[in-house]
């Protein structure tokens, strides 16, 4: 923002009213936590249209400095994102240590995490999980599918899929709380040493489903994450469909340049 002054243009009255929102956030007139005002209060402050105040809203959260959450409007981010760092979060020493992946990022950040299980038990593979697992679409396999809450906020949904012949003898795997280190941990411990985890992204927007499951505005920006652990044998073991809600990570990864 801010562009077409420098140019010499005439800046659109909504820019120059994200620009105020925004320099309010960053002077701290509008604090972490706080609600921006709402579009009628807007509306009467700048004495302009409700279209020029949603034009004006869509370049204050593209700052990243509000989060929208459907029913309850704008609110002035009180955290730094999560930061994934790919290439460090499956380490055999977090899990030794008793960590799971995502409480450890997000304590890092500052954040109160929380997870709540929304169902473990047996289910029928879906066709991209099951191909990536090498058995055959409707094969039974133990899912386990999670919400991840981020400051009391949903912020992701998690459901893994584990070949059933893997499982069945690993009762931990089947308790809401599979213990520390979480369900790597248990995999490890039952002889299923990983050696590597596949994760690919896609950035879109969110389903009405997905955006009322993660509290988001209907087409709100989204990663979807899916990921393969892969062990020594060459197995996969688990495959976990993760969906983010976009403007809460940030993915880092670090790429030896060498062979």
């Amino acid at each position: 923002m801010g562009t077409a002054a420098e140019e010499g243009r005439a800046v659109p009255r909504y820019v120059q009213i994200a620009e105020d929102i925004v320099q309010q956030i960053r002077g701290g007139v509008l604090k972490p936590g706080d609600m921006v005002p709402s579009e009628s209060e807007l509306v009467d402050r700048y004495n302009v249209s409700g279209g020029t105040i949603r034009k004006a809203m869509v370049e204050v959260r593209a700052s990243g400095l509000v989060e929208t959450r459907h029913g309850k409007g704008s609110i002035v981010k009180d955290r730094p994102p999560v930061r994934h760092r790919s290439s460090d979060r499956f380490r055999r020493s977090h899990r030794q240590g008793g960590k799971a992946a995502y409480l450890a990022e997000s304590a890092q950040s500052g954040a109160t995490a929380k997870v709540s299980v929304l169902y473990i038990g047996p289910m029928e593979a879906p066709e991209d999980a099951a191909d990536r697992l090498g058995v055959a679409a409707g094969t039974q396999v133990l899912a386990r599918r999670r919400l991840y809450f981020r400051n009391g906020t949903p912020v992701e949904t998690a459901s893994s899929y584990l070949p059933w012949d893997v499982v069945k003898d690993i009762p931990e795997l089947f308790a809401e709380n599979p213990g520390g280190g979480g369900i790597y941990a248990r995999l490890e411990d039952h002889g299923h040493e990983f050696a590597e985890f596949v994760e690919t992204l896609q950035a879109r927007p969110a389903s009405k489903a997905e955006a009322s499951e993660l509290a988001l505005s209907p087409g709100a920006p989204v990663v979807h994450l899916i990921r393969e652990a892969r062990t020594t044998e060459g197995r996969v073991v688990e495959v976990c469909d993760t969906l983010m809600a976009a403007d809460q990570f940030v993915f880092e990864y670090r790429i030896p340049a060498r062979d």
